[in-house]
């Protein structure tokens, strides 16, 4: 392995990075002599630590892929050729030798760069990306167009271990492998998942593996065996034999793969020479590089997941104040999901935890503890975890699963077939709900309240606190058949937490403030807005609690008593919470103007969550304007005295 500078502490100062800062494209990265990137390896990675203790960001993956990235940059004639990331977070070292170094300092803000690949940011991102596993089959179509249009461009796809097991890149493997794809998947195997068979006799047997010179007798030897089957079968045994021995590729092998290595994902003359070998190549080839999450940051390469991401490195001010009494921290949602998960784990033995790769991101980590045998992460592996736990309640057991609301979207189809047409007892624990931030539109829970009110028999909640939330957990495990119940990232209101546990009544909502003339339904965590709001328009706000089923009785009565009805919900507007509420009326045919209040029809882009409620309107002065804007139009002369 390469020797590599190894940073204890984020720089507090910009670095001096004299080679980095003659490249602002990778075209002038590749007029650098090859003795030059060791060096440019090191300024990068001192640059991207001072650019995230600047900005806060994800943090240890791109640190893992950062000579992988340099390599191919060099190697590879990008943007032509067509370079595909998988997740995303592992792409700040891309962004900034792709012409975006200056502007690393807006990076996840508003208007500033997103924090993943992003077509419309530049040409260098060929295919925005969010979640995982999607790398090998948009690469794999990048490679066919090409063949297509005759252009002889390359396709690499970059896919992290991790991805590797949704069974999406399987799926694109086998097609790959089918149609000899003349494209290169590259395992960034950065927790050796896979193999620990790294050394320098492995990285000698990939660099011969990778050899144009190993490759043309191979590919000879295929022809003249060709009308001797039984030996063609003998020739291909002993070589799949000689690979197994020195490489755990069999697998890709037979999906029709070249596979080379594993190798030091650090290395960076191993990595240029086995790229520029691969160049070479025709057909599908698959290169495992074992790469170190965090590498040249020892904090990082010590607690990889606590250094996935980071918040901004403030600065100490010269003298320090006298310390301060810290307040008691308020929970996160995932705080109280955990602690509600555990509690109802202890009281009934048939409670089941099931999360695709998010026991930390769900706050599962002491139910994993405490329950390891009722506790299943099933890996990137959404659509085999709904499933999972439909198996699971045919037998009996009570399974939660604990899933981001934009991760749910990939496991539909299971949620409708395998769950809800039979009735099966599941709970969805839907976190992220509602816009997320610095994220952005790719993790943004934006369309969940939409997508499940339409399945019948799903029961849908929307707690608008952290007791709430915990209340309507237990709702939802008493309740029989599929339930969902959706809360927001970070923390709420600060509501006190009861810790008995209390089964509310279904489809039953709450007013929290009479009023007049109007009324607002909130469904959701912006109940506080909707009083903020309320205050000013002297009107009645109801805590819906439950989308479906509706409190159909409450939505009539509010209905009656006044002018005006006001949906709120962080969720799109199509289909959403305030749809199900103009539904009803028109069932009953009642005649009452509705102002549904949610997400515009467009996808909202990354900022801080305050910032992005205010863009969208939600906040309690966009609410309260809203409101005015209405009854302004509605003209009428009885409504005039709220205003």
């Amino acid at each position: 392995m390469q020797d590599t500078y190894i940073f204890r502490e984020i720089p507090s100062q910009r670095p001096n990075t004299p080679i980095l800062d003659r490249i602002d494209v990778p075209a002038q990265l590749r007029t650098l002599p090859e003795e030059d990137l060791p060096q440019l390896a090191r300024e990068l990675r001192a640059f991207l630590l001072w650019s995230v203790g600047q900005t806060g960001g994800h943090f240890g993956a791109g640190l893992g892929v950062l000579e992988l990235t340099v390599a191919l940059h060099y190697v590879f004639n990008t943007p032509e050729d067509r370079l595909v990331w998988d997740v995303g977070h592992q792409a700040y070292p891309h962004k900034i030798l792709t012409g975006r170094r200056e502007q690393m300092g807006s990076i996840r803000r508003k208007d500033g760069l997103a924090g993943f690949p992003k077509r419309a940011e530049s040409e260098y991102d060929t295919f925005g990306v969010g979640h995982s596993s999607t790398s090998i089959s948009a690469a794999l179509g990048m490679a066919i167009a090409a063949r297509m249009q005759n252009t002889g461009r390359k396709s690499i796809a970059v896919i992290g271990d991790g991805a590797m097991t949704a069974g999406m890149a399987f799926e694109a493997l086998n097609h790959a492998g089918h149609l000899h794809a003349d494209m290169l998947v590259i395992l960034n195997d950065n927790d050796m998942s896979i193999s620990r068979n790294v050394g320098g006799l492995s990285n000698y047997f990939a660099k011969l593996l990778a050899s144009r010179t190993y490759n043309q007798v191979r590919d000879s030897s295929k022809k003249v065996l060709k009308s001797t089957p039984h030996l063609m079968a003998l020739a291909k045994k002993t070589e799949e034999h000689f690979k197994g021995m020195i490489a755990p590729g069999t697998l890709f092998e037979e999906l029709g793969f070249n596979y080379i290595g594993p190798i030091d994902g650090h290395d960076l003359p191993l990595l240029v020479e086995t790229l520029e070998n691969i160049r070479e190549l025709d057909g599908p080839q698959f290169l495992h590089v074992v790469t170190t999450k965090g590498k040249g940051f020892a904090p990082a390469e010590a607690d990889p997941i606590g250094y996935h991401a980071i918040n901004k490195i403030e600065p100490v001010p010269p003298s320090k104040p006298e310390p301060v009494k810290p307040k008691q921290a308020k929970p996160k949602y995932a705080n109280v999901f955990g602690q509600w998960l555990c509690d109802a784990a202890e009281q009934d033995e048939r409670v089941v935890g099931i999360t695709p790769a998010m026991c930390e991101g769900s706050d599962l980590l002491a139910f994993s503890e405490r329950f390891p045998d009722r506790y299943f992460d099933v890996a990137i592996a959404e659509q085999h975890a709904v499933t999972l736990a439909a198996g699971l309640a045919c037998d009996g057991a009570k399974p939660v699963v604990a899933i981001y609301s934009t991760f749910l979207q990939r496991g539909y189809d299971q949620l409708i077939h395998d769950v809800a047409i039979q009735d099966l007892d599941v709970l969805f624990a839907i976190d992220r709900a509602g816009l997320v931030g610095e994220d952005g539109p790719t993790h943004a829970g934006a369309f969940d309240i939409s997508y499940l009110r339409c399945i019948p028999k799903m029961v849908v909640m929307t707690p608008s606190d952290e007791n709430e939330t915990r209340q309507l957990l237990h709702t939802g495990l008493q309740y029989h058949g599929p339930a969902a119940v959706r809360y927001p990232r970070g923390t709420g209101p600060g509501a006190e937490i009861q810790q008995t546990l209390t089964a509310l009544p279904l489809g039953k909502g709450r007013v929290v403030r009479e009023g007049t003339r109007v009324a607002i339904l909130n469904f959701g965590t912006l109940l506080g807005s909707a009083l903020e709001a309320a205050d000013s328009l002297n009107a009645t706000v109801a805590d819906m609690r439950f989308v479906k089923p509706l409190d159909e009785s409450l939505v009539l009565e509010l209905a009656e008593q006044h002018d005006l009805l006001v949906t709120l919900e962080e969720n799109v507007v199509a289909g959403g919470a305030g749809s199900a509420v103009t539904e009803c009326l028109n069932k009953r045919e009642v005649m009452l103007p509705v102002l549904q209040l949610g997400l515009p029809d467009r996808f909202v882009d990354h900022g801080k969550h305050g910032e992005l409620l205010k863009e969208c309107g939600l906040d309690p002065e966009g609410i309260r304007s809203a409101i005015a804007s209405r009854i302004d139009r509605l003209g009428n002369a009885a409504l005039t005295a709220i205003k």
